[in-house]
């Protein structure tokens, strides 16, 4: 397997190199920043470029912008990405992108055989998450869920709301009493922050809250 190292850090790209080679790759380029990396993957196409996330000259998302360039550009080349921290939005950018992609924070390498293991397995067209990270996608999509706050008997509730059943209706439905879907439907509309004004129907924008967030 050909690879190409992109990391600003000349130690931990040397070091990087050398295991590699040990591992039996072909380290077949190195570069310290983004440019030098998509120069490098344009002459030599390799089958998986190695990226850390924060390179010169601001330190913040180059090594990302050219890993999704080398996505668009160079769809053969795998990509993995090695990054110091934990960043949601970023690594979905680079998910999006299809197979072949690996997302591991420098901090979980610490098994030589495992790390080998990951990059052909990546290389070979898996899609490879840090657990780590999937905790904070998990945790993220919780937060914006407005649904979250509801409760089991609530959801089912909005749930009926949404198929266009009355009070009575959706009380017949659970076998519940009218009274008691009232206030089900009063809990609704409380969680989801929705306050009554003059110029629409709370429980219409429930409806669409729900839809919204189960679409």
């Amino acid at each position: 397997m050909r690879v190409a190292l992109a990391d600003d850090d000349v130690l931990l790209r040397a070091g990087l190199a050398s295991l590699l080679s040990t591992a039996g790759l072909a380290v077949i380029g190195q570069a310290g920043d983004a440019e030098q990396l998509l120069a490098v993957v344009a002459e030599h196409r390799p089958d998986l470029a190695l990226v850390d996330i924060r390179m010169p000259p601001t330190h913040t998302t180059e090594g990302l912008d050219a890993a999704l360039r080398i996505r668009r550009e160079f769809p053969e080349t795998a990509i993995l990405v090695l990054s110091a921290h934990v960043d949601v939005d970023h690594a979905l950018d680079l998910l999006d992108g299809g197979k072949g992609i690996g997302y591991l924070l420098k901090s979980r390498v610490t098994d030589v055989d495992e790390f080998v293991d990951t990059v052909h397995r990546i290389a070979g067209g898996a899609s490879v998450i840090d657990p780590a990270l999937v905790q904070e996608l998990v945790a993220a999509r919780r937060r914006d869920d407005p649904l979250a706050a509801l409760s089991a008997r609530e959801r089912e509730v909005l749930t009926l709301m949404a198929e266009g059943l009355s009070n009575s209706g959706i009380g017949r439905r659970l076998w519940i009493s009218e009274g008691t879907v009232e206030k089900h439907v009063r809990s609704i509309l409380t969680k989801l922050d929705l306050t009554e004004t003059p110029d629409d129907h709370r429980r219409v924008r429930a409806v669409i809250i729900y839809l919204d967030a189960t679409a």
